[in-house]
């Protein structure tokens, strides 16, 4: 008897991992204007993506009017595809809680919703089209020191959009120490699953993930908001020289794809062996250059990894950072396409 049980377990947990969903695809667009051209539309298409997070603004201290204001608001809404499903996204600095009164942060919440009412509007008005956003998502990296104004503004951005869900990003550390870092009051949470370390050092990897590092952080099932799930397509190159750090070259074709006198020296980094000016970053002869890109088979094993530890339903988005046709390109629709239906 006990034996045919433990069959039936196991039959049903295989059955629970291996359960496929139709799942909302999604990508996160955070640059400081959305004009997607014919390509990107295309890029749209050929994936059935359904959603996007666009960045509308971020929100940073200001030390000369002593108190947090809206800055880098995006400056065009350009798109032609009425499938696609916006969220607003707002990114606040971890510093704006740490020097906020409650009183400044009720003005805040209030400041958010009238930028976000601006944007809306001003596409309406100058190209007709309405967008009919249900959700907000907040974006910081708050600490246990901050949580306490953090979650404070969170209600009071609620109370602003009382037709809206709102949603927050976590990260990885927040969930597997959730205890500590407290348990945002908001309807949904985007996991991110990426920036795992930091890419000023020289020992590291791959800063952007692994899939050993995915692992030490999700840890348990027992994170109480329902998650999104957020993973990365876009890669850089980070210049050390002499062992110290000197900046990262966003897109690193335009270091492999020149014609450059390079030296590998293991199996993501190489030497520079020359002087040279990539965009606006000069390197030098010397230079340690370390590309990081996440492979297709740590990308599935970071798949399998999320799925053996978080929910997954129809109503998950998975959303993929960020859309930009040099990343989508150089994964390939196809590649993409595929990590959306493993789950």
């Amino acid at each position: 008897m006990k034996n045919a049980l433990l069959a039936i377990l196991i039959c049903f947990l295989f059955i629970s991992c291996n359960e496929k969903h139709d799942i909302i695809a999604s990508f996160c667009y955070w640059k400081t204007d959305l004009n997607l051209d014919k390509e990107d539309q295309d890029l749209i298409q050929k994936l059935n993506a359904q959603h996007m997070y666009v960045r509308f603004f971020d929100v940073d201290w200001s030390f000369n009017e002593n108190e947090a204001i809206p800055v880098a608001t995006i400056r065009n809404l350009k798109f032609n595809t009425n499938k696609l499903k916006i969220t607003p996204s707002i990114f606040i600095t971890n510093e704006v809680f740490l020097k906020t009164t409650k009183q400044q942060l009720d003005t805040l919440a209030f400041r958010i919703a009238k930028r976000v009412e601006e944007i809306v509007e001003n596409e309406l008005n100058t190209s007709g089209r309405k967008i009919n956003y249900e959700e907000i998502l907040i974006d910081c990296d708050w600490s246990p020191k901050s949580k306490d104004n953090y979650f404070y503004l969170l209600k009071q951005i609620k109370n602003n959009f009382p037709n809206q869900k709102i949603a927050a990003t976590i990260r990885l550390w927040q969930y597997k120490y959730a205890t500590k870092a407290g348990m945002p009051p908001v309807d949904r949470g985007l996991l991110m699953c990426y920036n795992m370390s930091k890419p000023n050092d020289f020992k590291t990897e791959n800063s952007i993930a692994t899939s050993s590092e995915l692992a030490q952080f999700l840890t348990h099932k027992k994170y109480r908001l329902k998650l999104d799930i957020a993973l990365p397509i876009y890669s850089w190159a980070v210049i050390f020289r002499g062992n110290k750090y000197k900046g990262i070259v966003s897109d690193y074709h335009k270091i492999l794809n020149k014609d450059l006198k390079l030296k590998k020296l293991s199996s993501n980094k190489y030497l520079l062996q020359q002087d040279i000016l990539v965009g606006r970053s000069y390197l030098r002869n010397g230079d340690i250059i370390r590309v990081e890109k996440i492979s297709n088979e740590e990308l599935d094993k970071m798949i399998s990894i999320i799925k053996s530890k978080i929910q997954i339903d129809n109503a998950t988005k998975v959303t993929f950072f960020s859309f930009d046709k040099i990343y989508v390109n150089d994964y390939g629709t196809e590649k993409i396409s595929k990590y959306y239906a493993r789950f």
